[in-house]
């Protein structure tokens, strides 16, 4: 009785202290806290048609982009023949973004007589840093080719400068004091290293193959997000509230501990999403409601087979294994169609519709553990302890049968 009744105490406890601090850490995405929605359309030049394979070509750079800097669940994607649609949830300077999606980042290097010696694809890796003078730089790596090019043109122009330019505009022009060798080499003019950084992001993601037009910039305020919070929050408390209800008025005491079950399903969910820096939206919560209805269904299974154990005679520790071992193949089985919905959704899906079957299959996999681990150890901790024998109070009603003898219940 200590046990069952120690772990249910501390579960509760447990829950109603952590579930707040631990729902609002998770972040939130742009239909929930809000952000900034860009509307981009690719435009032909003469060196730069646009194409079907241009415009995915550019979806990809610009997605890169973005994801390096630091945003939670940007979504960037493809929008009729020319367009481009990016969220950027949190994010409240649309002229940063802007300036970072849009840069065509062509980056070249010129001797004094202004010929281009080496461009942008020589590069490897570019990462902001600070160096030994304090100094905000961008440190650039070279390819095997690149390296040995740079060799070449740092040896060739020993006393000269050699301007590095970025769309044409001069970044650097350092004077070449020593043959430069491995491949390896600094570029200094950033004011700062958030300056530095956004170089660094343009340079590794490369040159954009078309020039993009900013159609449409809207930020979406506080208010939008907060009032979609809000009816959320309402409706994934009043799913909890009559799923427990449910639960109790039809199994009583199997009831309560599914409902105990289902608290310690929410705080792992959660925890879960936290770890993974996940960021949740309004598809993602219709994914946690969805997978909170699997979990339920899953202790339904379990006990309506615990039921049918008492029925022909067995005691209740008896039938409750029995139960719990005769449910989960069906469990599995109606888990794994599931999970394969899931799974295709988020390989095949974007955006919002993989963000839903991500939450969708975690909460099929956590349902699982709070149905057959949580679920059993307090329901056998309950049935050891001998403090309610009677059948009608795991769901039963009347009286049961044993080899045509009516039982009025059972020791």
């Amino acid at each position: 009785m200590i046990k069952f009744f120690g772990a249910v105490i501390f579960i509760i406890g447990f829950f109603l202290t952590f579930i707040r601090p631990l729902a609002e850490s998770i972040k939130q995405g742009l239909d929930l806290q809000g952000g900034t929605h860009i509307v981009l359309e690719a435009e032909d030049t003469p060196d730069a048609p646009v194409t079907d394979d241009s415009v995915n070509r550019a979806v990809t750079i610009v997605e890169r982009r973005i994801n390096e800097m630091g945003l939670t669940e940007p979504i960037v994607q493809k929008e009729g023949a020319r367009r481009i649609i990016v969220e950027l949830p949190g994010e409240k300077n649309p002229e940063k973004a802007i300036e970072t999606i849009g840069k065509t980042a062509v980056m070249e290097f010129k001797d004094e007589s202004g010929t281009t010696r080496m461009t942008g694809s020589d590069l490897k890796n570019a990462k902001e840093q600070i160096d030994n003078g304090k100094k905000n730089v961008v440190a650039i790596d070279f390819t095997d080719e690149g390296a040995q090019k740079f060799a070449d043109l740092t040896a060739a122009n020993i006393g000269h400068r050699i301007s590095i330019t970025l769309d044409g505009e001069v970044l650097t022009s350092p004077v070449v004091n020593e043959a430069i060798t491995g491949g390896k080499a600094v570029i200094t003019g950033s004011q700062s290293l958030e300056e530095a950084k956004n170089l660094a992001i343009l340079l590794r993601s490369g040159a954009l193959p078309v020039k993009l037009k900013v159609l449409e910039v809207r930020t979406i305020g506080p208010s939008l997000g907060q009032d979609s919070k809000e009816k959320s929050e309402r409706a994934f408390a009043i799913g909890i509230i009559l799923i427990m209800i449910f639960l109790v008025v039809i199994y009583r005491m199997s009831g309560i501990v599914a409902n105990v079950a289902l608290l310690v399903y929410v705080l792992i969910l959660l925890s879960v999403l936290k770890y993974l820096d996940a960021t949740l939206t309004l598809p993602g919560i219709a994914g946690i409601i969805l997978s909170m209805g699997f979990a339920v269904d899953a202790n339904i299974l379990i006990f309506e087979r615990f039921k049918e154990e008492v029925l022909v005679g067995k005691s209740l520790r008896t039938s409750m294994q029995a139960g719990f071992k005769r449910a989960f193949n069906t469990i599995l089985d109606a888990n794994v169609s599931v999970m394969i919905a899931a799974v295709v959704l988020i390989v095949m899906g974007a955006g919002t519709v993989r963000g839903f079957a991500v939450n969708l299959a975690l909460g099929i996999v956590v349902s699982m553990f709070t149905a057959i681990l949580v679920s059993r150890s307090l329901l056998t901790w309950f049935i050891n302890t001998g403090f309610l024998t009677n059948p009608w109070f795991y769901g039963l009603n009347g009286k049961i049968e044993k080899n045509g003898d009516k039982k009025g219940g059972l020791a």
